[in-house]
């Protein structure tokens, strides 16, 4: 009864993890937001891409079919040659339909006919409800030609079918995807435990109030190196562990992937360094990690597709640095992105990593100006000691 009482003490004292606060608002933040942000388990409106070599009005038609499924929504449709690849940059497409030139001539004549489809295969689960509805489509577009159901196109013969590929993982490898994402989670979640205690433990042994004194926000940023050096060189052996050992599929060039992780690294580390700043010790500090980095590896597109998610979700989901990770993940080490074909989305993160920026120097000030205020405070009460002990003297 002694330890138990002695325990209780403790959780109670606010010296380590406020457990009995943390386990109701994970309780709360699973049932009530997880529920509403992870209601949808289909691909609602995912953006489709149509290169219609054939620009007739056939394949009009068939594009108005697929912007009115539910599954899809035509974003582009360009009528000259097109690499597919390049369309599937920067999210901006799940799946690239091809209409071959003649299209509309070998559906009247009778021959036989063929619709390319191109998917993003990142995540599989992402096409699986694109993939019914063009099968759907083409069966309806074949039983009209056949007579089995009304059309206005009484003249289709023939059949139609569908030629498709999966690019970037067509063998739906878990290296490409949920190893990869767990080795960034994991990898980003213990770089926070060890610097988001960082202003906790200086404050409590005194250097922060020098570095608010005398310094500037460099000087507690630059204590993030030696940390984000080492996140850095995990992640690459990781990669050649998978690469080497497993089947991962790294198609763009590393040293791309390196440049824009001395970008996201730091931003991590300030984000973690922001957050920990108020905590009474490292203790109290480490807890706060499930704010900001757990959030990114679920909506980023690792654990359910982006597909699956509400437009609002999607751009909330950016408010989390894992979910950026996971744009660059795909795009240079999936798809063989080059930093100018990510520039959009890189342009982006630079905006993100500014504001944090800010964020973190106007937390800087802000403690400089109670420092500051404090110690007037204390020399103030100091000399009112001095004049009453003069005057009591006198």
């Amino acid at each position: 009864m002694n330890s138990l009482r002695d325990e209780l003490k403790f959780l109670f004292s606010g010296q380590g993890m406020p457990y009995e606060k943390v386990c109701l608002m994970v309780a709360m933040v699973i049932t009530v937001i997880m529920s509403v942000i992870l209601s949808g388990n289909i691909a609602k409106d995912a953006k489709v891409a149509v290169i219609d070599l054939d620009n007739s009005a056939y394949t009009r038609d068939l594009i108005n079919r697929l912007d009115a499924s539910e599954f899809m929504k035509v974003t582009a449709v360009l009528n000259t040659p097109q690499d597919p690849k390049d369309l599937f940059y920067q999210d901006r497409a799940v799946a690239v339909v091809y209409f071959p030139q003649g299209l509309e001539k070998d559906r009247f004549t009778g021959v036989a006919a063929n619709i390319g489809v191109f998917y993003d295969n990142t995540s599989s689960a992402s096409t699986s409800n694109i993939k019914e509805a063009l099968n759907e489509i083409v069966g309806l577009d074949n039983a009209a030609a056949s007579g089995d159901v009304g059309s206005s196109n009484d003249s289709l013969q023939g059949q139609l079918s569908l030629a498709s590929r999966n690019l970037f993982n067509p063998q739906d490898s878990k290296d490409n995807g949920e190893t990869l994402g767990f080795l960034f989670f994991f990898g980003s979640m213990f770089f926070t435990f060890a610097t988001i205690g960082m202003i906790p433990r200086l404050r409590l042994t005194h250097k922060l109030d020098k570095v608010l004194l005398e310094g500037t926000p460099w000087d507690l940023l630059i204590r993030l190196l030696p940390y984000g050096f080492c996140l850095l060189v995990s992640w690459v052996v990781g990669m050649a562990i998978l690469r080497i050992w497993g089947d991962l599929t790294f198609s763009g060039s590393l040293w791309t992937f390196i440049f824009v992780q001395l970008f996201m690294i730091p931003t991590i580390g300030t984000l973690s360094l922001t957050f920990g700043w108020t905590a009474a010790n490292p203790g109290i500090a480490s807890s706060r990690m499930i704010l900001f980095i757990p959030g990114g590896f679920i909506l980023g597109g690792i654990t359910s597709p982006t597909t699956f998610f509400a437009d609002w979700v999607i751009k909330f989901s950016h408010v989390f640095p894992l979910t950026w990770e996971f744009h660059f993940q795909r795009d240079i080490i999936a798809r063989g992105a080059g930093l100018g074909d990510i520039a959009q989305t890189f342009g982006a993160f630079l905006v993100y990593m500014g504001i944090v920026g800010i964020l973190f120097c106007l937390r800087f000030n802000a403690s400089r100006k109670e420092l500051l205020h404090r110690q007037r405070d204390e020399e103030n009460q100091h000399m009112q000691m001095a004049q009453l002990a003069k005057e009591l003297t006198e």
